[in-house]
């Protein structure tokens, strides 16, 4: 559950704040941008996001690849060639790559570099693209560039001193900067990130706590996800092969009742049809 909130708060930033993201990687000078279904680039190897966008006194669009990474480790490499080769051969072009590294571990580090060699060294693959270790970023740089976008990374950022002025500094953009149908998100986004590097719940109550996180839209969504997770596995384990039809009527259940009971169906149903009947019911 804790490594699906990183991945599902860093998607939801993306998606509703792609600009801040490009912002880390250093660009600037952006009229408009918009997400791309990451589909486009293929089904099941995906990145964590595509965007579409376009700066100003350029009239066709440059597109970025988005990771997010939460410690540095050896499989960025082999990610960073699947969604660039990949990419290349959906749009035609070559993407810029950016991958944000939230916290460091050991004294590992991803340069933005790698080759594939063949086994006889005839051929040869090779790519190199931006990499942002969050760390090493000014936390003050980002306050001051007033994108409420950025404000969720912010604690994972370099800046002097004891953590709760900082913790408030957020909290205060978030508040007054946020959209209202987005403040709550924000803050438990923040919360999301903020984990990596403090367990102290009297840090994470400056960004909201427990009631936001209960009350949250995306929280609710992520342990909707959870469970649908877990019933599938239960289902597969028990028949094989789950039905697309299935699959695609269990992802639209969000009521928490109706997920339980599911639960309880899968281990203890017949057969999928009897399964399939309940779900539609």
């Amino acid at each position: 559950m804790a490594r699906h909130q990183f991945d599902k708060s860093s998607k939801w930033l993306i998606h509703k704040h792609g600009n801040g993201i490009l912002f880390l990687g250093g660009i600037r000078g952006v009229r408009s941008w918009r997400p791309l279904q990451a589909e486009l680039v293929q089904p099941r190897r995906l990145p964590d996001g595509l965007l579409e966008v376009y700066f100003h006194g350029r009239q066709s669009p440059d597109y970025f690849l988005l990771e997010v990474a939460t410690y540095p480790e050896k499989r960025i490499l082999d990610q960073a060639l699947d969604d660039l080769t990949l990419a290349y051969h959906q749009l035609k072009v070559l993407p810029e790559l950016l991958t944000v590294i939230l916290k460091p571990v050991g004294g590992l580090r991803v340069r933005g570099k790698h080759e594939l060699l063949s086994r006889l060294q005839w051929s040869a693959l090779s790519c190199e693209w931006k990499v942002v270790e969050l760390w090493k970023l000014a936390a003050e740089e980002l306050l001051a560039a007033g994108d409420v976008g950025i404000v969720p990374w912010i604690p994972l950022t370099n800046f002097p001193g004891p953590p709760e002025p900082i913790l408030e500094q957020c909290r205060h953009r978030i508040d007054k900067h946020a959209l209202p149908q987005e403040r709550d998100n924000l803050l438990v986004v923040s919360q999301i990130l903020a984990q990596l590097r403090y367990n102290d719940p009297k840090l994470l109550a400056i960004l909201g706590g427990k009631r936001v996180m209960i009350e949250s839209p995306l929280i609710q969504e992520i342990v909707a996800e959870s469970k649908q997770e877990d019933i599938l596995e239960v289902l597969q384990a028990r028949f094989e092969a789950v039905p697309d039809n299935i699959i695609e009527r269990l992802r639209a259940v969000r009521s928490e009742k109706k997920l339980l009971a599911l639960i309880k169906l899968a281990v203890r149903c017949s057969n999928l049809d009897a399964f399939r009947k309940k779900l539609l019911s």
